[in-house]
């Protein structure tokens, strides 16, 4: 059986083959040289083809432009994301150093405020910080973190930005317990400015201690300034304590410049007391000459060396003495 595949072609179709092809390459070269002559007839259709291909490349780039669009929007997306997350974590710190750097200002004014009271150069301070109140035999006390390594003892002033806020009753090694002006246990010497009054500043457990041992017709009125006097050794002198006002019942207290309800920064003043006073010897009993024992120079003799007056000043003392007493005899 012959195989259908090796059968020859048709003499027909072999000659549309060649007729096809003819015709082609007529056509192509007509078309060129076409081209050629009349260039305008062929912009011309390909404008007309444009134009009408136009609105279908439109519809079909639409699609293409959303799909482009869609992809850049998620990647946008995606960045705005990260973006966010390192804002946010960025923006916690930005508040952390914020409220680092408020209470750094706070610490700073408070410092600053503190300086503001003028003390004596010669008296030394340290400053710690009100920690609290834990309770004890007093009413009005406070804790402070200073103690006997920052050379804090019991009975040392307390100031703060304003005044005198109180004194230490006993210390520790790193705290100390500070006895404020109104606790029922503060006495304190105070001077009342202009008049020059003296009177003790006496704590009540109220909010303004009250004057006492004031005299009566002191001249004393409310307004006049109060500070401490500094009798007694135990608080220096001229240190701010408040204001004189009068009560209802016409009692003179006095409002502190303090107020313990603001109480942060404090300063102990590590103040002594000078107890160092110079000794002087009493002046030596006068006695009268005893004649011959006084030398040329109108030195004393050695017994009159030896006797009460001691030492060089003490026979320049005789000697001045001698002197007067001659001179009033002639």
């Amino acid at each position: 059986m012959q195989d259908s595949f090796s059968r020859p072609a048709p003499p027909i179709l072999g000659v549309s083959n060649r007729v096809s092809l003819i015709f082609m390459v007529t056509l192509a070269v007509a078309l060129l040289l076409l081209g050629r002559a009349e260039t305008y007839v062929f912009d011309q259709a390909r404008q007309v083809v444009t134009d009408l291909a136009a609105p279908v490349l439109e519809l079909g780039s639409r699609p293409v432009a959303a799909g482009r669009r869609l992809v850049e929007r998620t990647d946008e997306f995606a960045y705005v994301f990260d973006e966010n997350e390192r804002l946010r974590q960025e923006n916690a710190e930005l508040l952390t150093w914020k409220e680092k750097a408020l209470k750094l200002q706070a610490r700073l004014a408070r410092y600053e405020a503190l300086l503001n009271v003028q003390l004596d150069p010669s008296i030394n301070y340290v400053t710690g910080r009100v920690i609290g109140d834990t309770g004890g035999p007093f009413v009005e006390t406070f804790i402070v973190n200073l103690g006997h390594e920052h050379g804090v003892e019991s009975g040392q002033a307390v100031v703060d930005s304003e005044g005198l806020i109180g004194r230490i009753v006993s210390s520790g090694e790193r705290a100390s317990r500070i006895l404020l002006l109104t606790d029922l246990n503060s006495r304190v010497p105070v001077t009342i400015e202009p008049t020059r009054q003296r009177a003790v500043l006496s704590g009540d457990n109220t909010v303004w201690p009250k004057l006492e041992f004031l005299p009566a017709g002191s001249g004393v009125v409310p307004g006049d300034h109060v500070v401490t006097s500094g009798h007694g050794g135990l608080m220096p002198p001229g240190l701010p304590v408040g204001t004189v006002i009068q009560t209802e019942n016409g009692d003179l207290r006095v409002q502190t410049f303090s107020n313990r309800n603001r109480l942060d920064m404090v300063r102990v003043l590590q103040y002594r007391f000078p107890m160092d006073v110079p000794e002087q010897n009493p002046p030596a009993k006068l006695t009268a000459p005893v004649p011959g024992e006084e030398g040329e120079e109108g030195q004393p003799s050695a017994a009159g060396q030896n006797g009460s007056v001691g030492g060089p000043a003490g026979g320049a003392a005789v000697r001045g003495s001698l002197a007067g007493a001659g001179g009033a005899g002639q």
